[in-house]
């Protein structure tokens, strides 16, 4: 089977609307072995966290649970490939430290092999890097860890938060509406902090230099007041025509 034929033929069992049986029959067939040999290799590895007797019922249930997106699906897809490579039971039952950062590695050496684009393969591999990172909000971040997760994550968050989502296939009812209620307060929080540090980062079209020079007086609260004024004007109504300004600011200024 040629490059383009594997390419093809994974692109296909993921790209159908519902990727199940699809994945498992690219599973059962040898296919994935000659394709993505990471993959059946999941079906060795138990899950000691979700309700499923592998890593690959994991997977698999993870990638149906996505839309059919290639860079989402393949993400899903690919998210815990690394666990094998890093299990040990030496932390207190078994553990996958790191799992996703030998996973984003492994992902970008397999779709290179494939030749897939390289953008693709960049996107895909920062999203399986990222896909633990969300693990910890319902403990409490701070809002620089919001930001931080968000400019991680930069025009993939989109796509993350959709993985995020996903990767929960408990049964428990209870505890899928608790996390998505989690992921859906972190959107709104990236949303504001958005807004806030947009408004922060205005400027004035007069700076205070320009206004202490223009009516001979030094720093104050006042000049303050008058660049809040000058603020709240642009915001209003967009930047006016300088002499417009000024008498905008001259107004004030002898009202206040």
């Amino acid at each position: 089977m040629s490059l383009d034929s594997e390419r093809d033929r994974l692109n296909t069992v993921l790209l159908v609307e519902d990727p199940t049986d699809a994945l498992w029959e690219f599973c059962e067939s040898g296919d994935a072995a000659k394709i993505v040999p990471e993959l059946p290799a999941l079906q060795l590895e138990q899950d000691p966290i979700h309700r499923h007797k592998d890593v690959l019922a994991h997977t698999i249930a993870v990638t149906a649970r996505t839309r059919a997106d290639l860079t989402l699906r393949m993400s899903a897809l690919f998210h815990d490939i690394g666990k094998p490579a890093t299990r040990s039971f030496e932390h207190g039952g078994v553990t996958f430290r790191h799992h996703e950062a030998v996973g984003a590695k492994m992902t970008k050496k397999r779709l290179r092999e494939l030749e897939y684009e390289k953008q693709t393969v960049r996107d895909v591999a920062e999203l399986v890097r990222l896909s633990g990172r969300f693990k910890g909000y319902g403990d409490g971040w701070s809002d620089a860890a919001v930001r931080r997760y968000a400019r991680d994550a930069g025009h993939l968050l989109g796509h993350l938060n959709e993985l995020v989502r996903a990767d929960c296939t408990t049964r428990n009812r209870s505890k899928e509406a608790r996390l998505h209620r989690q992921i859906d307060e972190l959107e709104e929080r990236i949303v504001d902090l958005a807004k806030a540090d947009a408004r922060a980062a205005e400027r004035p079209q007069i700076d205070g230099k320009a206004v202490m020079e223009r009516f001979d007086v030094g720093g104050g609260p006042k000049i303050g007041k008058v660049l809040s004024y000058l603020l709240e004007v642009k915001r209003t109504e967009g930047e006016l025509a300088h002499d417009e300004l000024l008498a905008r600011l001259d107004a004030w200024w002898a009202e206040n």
